[in-house]
């Protein structure tokens, strides 16, 4: 497993602007540029795998919904991408990058098909359709009946966590989570751990909606939402938290801490994702590992079906999740 150190030699920095960065110090004075070699560093030093020769010499479009910038307050795409490339180098295909908007603008250019990394509304595909008729969705599937697409099983993992409380004997469970909207559009998409977590609880008599905190998936808001439910919720505090992912949950950590809620002894918290900063919270984070590499990497092969086989028929990989239990929880 790599350490601290090993990313710090990677990213060509000190040991103690690693820890810093990846426990999102905000009184680190760093260029984004360094925080992203940093992360990716640590991403990366996950899942290296050897180079697997290929004669193949196509061409992909990579279309994000988020700019590199936005990228950093959410490792999972960042993830999700460098699976992406990874699978590229390995087979030897050229893979130029997009974000959404200025893909639209300029077109594919030479490219064989396009992966498109995010959140698509049905519109959106359409006009990526236009550009190529050779497309595969990454994290949402505007139409499964046209698009190949891969998305990772949220409702599963969210049942994982919410059956696992329960095992523990919890019964007061909050939820702190994020809305996302599609690029340049305003509406908020239906977070489908949120929508587990009502019906799975609803279910079992032990839904309160006054425990469901929502904002954007980023440190900030984490750290927000969760100083808000602890100033209404002091005096009867829940015994069990489930966080829609690891970068929230940073920041709900770090309001614990400051108000000095022990975890997991006051609160037992679980979080999605386990991007690579997850081992190295205090405590640990427990989380549901999304094989975010294997979404990359499937992506291109499901790609390079459509290029080289001809493959009309559209699929859709729905990935398995694991959850990993660590210092956070019981």
């Amino acid at each position: 497993m790599a350490t601290m150190k090993d990313i710090a030699a990677k990213a060509g920095v000190s040991l103690a602007t690693v820890s810093r960065v990846l426990n999102y110090d905000e009184t680190l004075s760093v260029t984004e540029p360094t925080k992203k070699k940093i992360f990716e560093a640590a991403e990366e030093l996950e899942y290296k795998k050897g180079k697997r020769k290929n004669p193949a010499t196509s061409s992909v479009a990579i279309v994000h919904w988020y700019t590199e910038k936005e990228e950093l307050e959410d490792l999972y795409y960042m993830s999700i991408r460098l699976g992406i490339e990874e699978r590229c180098q390995a087979k030897e295909i050229h893979f130029v990058k997009y974000v959404y908007d200025e893909f639209i603008e300029n077109g594919p250019g030479k490219a064989d098909g396009i992966i498109a990394v995010g959140k698509f509304s049905f519109e959106q595909a359409r006009a990526l359709s236009r550009q190529s008729p050779r497309i595969v969705f990454v994290d949402s599937s505007p139409d499964s009946e046209e698009f190949d697409a891969v998305t990772a099983n949220f409702e599963k993992a969210t049942e994982k966590v919410l059956q696992h409380f329960l095992d523990q004997g919890h019964e007061t469970i909050a939820y702190i989570g994020g809305r996302e909207t599609y690029r340049l559009e305003a509406e908020p998409i239906e977070d489908p751990r949120e929508r587990t977590f009502h019906s799975f609880l609803t279910a079992r008599h032990l839904y309160d909606p006054a425990l469901v905190y929502t904002g954007t998936f980023t440190v900030r808001d984490g750290q927000q939402l969760m100083g808000q439910l602890l100033e209404e919720y002091r005096e009867r505090l829940p015994t069990a938290l489930f966080v829609a992912n690891d970068t929230m949950a940073v920041g709900c950590l770090r309001a614990l801490h400051e108000h000095r809620v022990r975890v997991p002894e006051d609160l037992s918290l679980i979080s999605v994702n386990d991007v690579s900063i997850s081992k190295y919270m205090y405590p640990s984070l427990s989380t549901v590992k999304v094989y975010t590499e294997t979404m990359g990497e499937t992506a291109v092969d499901l790609l390079m079906e459509q290029v080289h086989e001809g493959r009309s028929v559209s699929k859709r990989v729905n990935m398995a999740t694991t959850l990993i239990l660590r210092g956070s929880s019981e």
